[in-house]
């Protein structure tokens, strides 16, 4: 049993959880170091998913530490409403250089649900400012995910985050979802079929007409299970976008910084956006920082008649923080130093030569990898659709020593990028002997 007793459970409501189990049988962590987290007894458990696809350096790293404590004693915090500090223009300035084509601007905010929303009004205002401000309609995907804030709940496609939450925004619709298991099942990357369903945004259009401002997409799904996008899929998307003048924004909260091989996944397929939001590995999940890299093309198009009227009327108290931004230039020094992104494709190759093995044990319905992530589809309990799931992310966490990602009866794998491949051997045979268990 937990060091933290249950009068002090009590006051903490966690998110997406089921909290009065958690709180019965709770799964605790006290600190963490390169691969591994360890619980209140000094119990070493192997860190299957980065954090939250966040800590894609591994737990610990000093350098991070190092440059946060060092900022907060020079300048602890510095507002960005109408002032700035030094390193923001920095940070700025590096991801601008890592981002694809002419995505040279950047805007700062606090996380991924942040950077979803963030991106949705800046699409929105782009169109005002260039006098169609009838392009109010905004298209996201089912099964995407855009984290919990109201607009990319919208364009979100999980009924499970959307369900309590009645109508959210009424000008949205919806591109059909990229995976089909019947012609795509245990596809090692990119499946072969399913290009062509990027060709249902002309269908869209063709609905809605030239009412549509943007269309966002995850290059790869993370929260949905690792949906790899058919081959083709995402160079149709971006041309029907081109041909109907609409905005494509990729979300690359979960793909970006290594996770894909690339410092972008957009780098990866050969697709460039017109913008991409971005946060988790960008402090490498240590302090939160957000935001969205835009073209020139788009942010030019905010500037105002008079040079001292406010461009964009958006923002948050801590967008471009100034320890944020320190961690955030700590993390992509190691990531440059360390070859992390390169590093990625070997870990994708270890990947998929382990996951694919789970494929005959018990209750495995499909199996999915891209980049350094990897999922496992596990058949249902017959009338109680997570209950296998949830038993999963409890077995590997007290009998087998392993931190997983599990969501609804997927169970995700995404190590971080630092893993050797005997990280990912005992990752995954923690896995199989978990299924063995199974009910």
């Amino acid at each position: 049993m937990s060091r933290t007793n249950a009068d002090a459970r009590e006051a903490f409501w966690l998110p997406f959880t089921p909290n009065r189990e958690f709180k019965a049988s709770p799964r605790i962590v006290a600190r963490a170091q390169g691969m591994f987290y360890y619980d209140e007894q000094g119990r070493e458990l192997l860190d299957g998913l980065a954090g939250l696809w966040c800590s894609l350096a591994g737990h610990g790293r000093p350098e991070i530490a190092d440059a946060i404590a060092a900022q907060a004693r020079e300048l602890d915090f510095a507002p960005t409403f109408q002032f700035a500090h030094p390193k923001v223009f920095e940070v700025a300035r590096r991801l601008a250089a890592m981002a694809p084509g002419d995505l040279d601007h950047v805007f700062f905010c606090n996380s991924g649900s942040e950077a979803a929303d963030t991106a949705l009004k800046v699409a929105l205002g782009f169109w005002r400012a260039k006098g169609e401000a009838h392009r109010t309609r905004l298209i996201g995907r089912v099964r995407g995910y855009h984290g919990t804030n109201f607009g990319g709940m919208s364009v979100g496609g999980m009924p499970a985050n959307r369900r309590a939450f009645g109508n959210l925004l009424s000008a949205v619709d919806h591109l059909p979802a990229t995976y089909n298991r019947e012609h795509q099942a245990f596809s090692r990357g990119e499946p072969e079929w399913g290009a062509h369903l990027a060709d249902a945004l002309d269908d869209l259009v063709a609905l809605h007409g030239d009412t549509i401002a943007a269309v966002i997409v995850e290059p790869v799904a993370g929260s949905a299970g690792v949906l790899p996008p058919p081959k083709g899929y995402l160079q149709r998307l971006r041309a029907a976008c081109d041909r109907h003048h609409i905005l494509l924004i990729f979300d690359e909260v979960i793909t970006g910084f290594g996770r894909m091989g690339a410092a972008f996944a957009s780098e990866r397929f050969g697709v460039v956006p017109d913008m991409i939001t971005f946060a988790k590995g960008v402090t490498n999940g240590v302090v939160p920082l957000g935001g969205v890299i835009v073209s020139k093309r788009i942010h030019d198009a905010f500037a105002q008649k008079d040079d001292w009227q406010i461009e964009f009327a958006h923002g948050y108290t801590y967008s471009g923080h100034p320890v944020a931004c320190a961690a955030a230039l700590a993390t992509l020094d190691i990531y440059q130093r360390d070859n992390l992104f390169e590093r990625s494709r070997q870990i994708e190759r270890w990947l998929a030569e382990a996951v694919h093995r789970l494929k005959d044990a018990p209750f495995v319905a499909d199996i999915r990898n891209c980049g350094a992530a990897a999922a496992i589809d596990l058949a249902p309990t017959p009338g109680s659709p997570g209950k296998r799931g949830h038993e999963a992310i409890r077995r590997a966490f007290f009998d087998e020593n392993i931190m997983l990602r599990v969501g609804g009866d997927t169970i995700a794998l995404g190590p971080a990028l630092i893993a050797e491949q005997g990280h990912i051997e005992r990752l995954v045979a923690g896995v199989e002997r978990v299924l063995k268990k199974l009910s």
